[in-house]
């Protein structure tokens, strides 16, 4: 796929590169090489969070078809933790569709519980609510830094500790836990300050 923009003796792009050169000139290999590059991640991150194989298949499909405008609308620093956050929250979107699904519950993770916002306390019958602080959620994620987000994803979601998180990010442990700290402090002023209790 490179013959067509590099040499041979030219070094592949980054992740980086790639996203930059797409929002440059709209080519869609640009993001071609991206989807070969995550293809099997994206796939993973489905096959965790979707019910069945055919339902991750064509979540993955969707996830990249959709990277197609996500990538001219926002700027990525870390793409593959932001291609993570954004394969995640697809699935559970996903999931929140189909309401007989009893798997989406705030406290079901310890991120979206009561301990992050005691105002947040949800009824089983309150769908619309608990999707609007779904949404909420979602969008204090968002907002964190890439590094916070990430460190929080692979604690929290993945259930990793944080020698673990240290250990596939690179960080050193007291920076893996200052992350999550604040990360955890600045999601729960996003939502005190956006939630809205009636």
């Amino acid at each position: 796929m490179f013959l067509k923009f590099f040499s041979k003796n030219s070094q592949p792009p980054n992740d980086l590169e790639l996203v930059q050169r797409y929002q440059e000139t709209g080519d869609l290999a640009y993001v071609g090489e991206l989807f070969e590059r995550y293809t099997e991640m994206v796939y993973l991150i489905c096959r965790k969070y979707l019910p069945d194989e055919d339902a991750s298949k064509d979540a993955t499909m969707q996830i990249f078809e959709q990277l197609i405008e996500n990538l001219k609308k926002h700027q990525v620093t870390n793409f593959k933790s932001w291609l993570h956050s954004t394969a995640k929250n697809h699935c559970l979107m996903q999931l929140r569709a189909q309401k007989s699904k009893p798997t989406i519950s705030l406290d079901a993770d310890p991120i979206l519980s009561m301990q992050l916002n005691p105002h947040l306390h949800l009824g089983n019958n309150e769908v619309e609510n608990q999707e609007q602080d779904w949404q909420l959620l979602e969008k204090a994620m968002a907002e964190l830094p890439p590094e916070q987000r990430f460190c929080l994803e692979l604690f929290y979601l993945q259930e990793k500790s944080y020698q673990q998180i240290a250990e596939q990010t690179g960080y050193d442990l007291n920076r893996v836990r200052s992350y999550i700290q604040n990360g955890r402090r600045n999601m729960k002023i996003y939502v005190e300050k956006h939630h809205d209790p009636t």
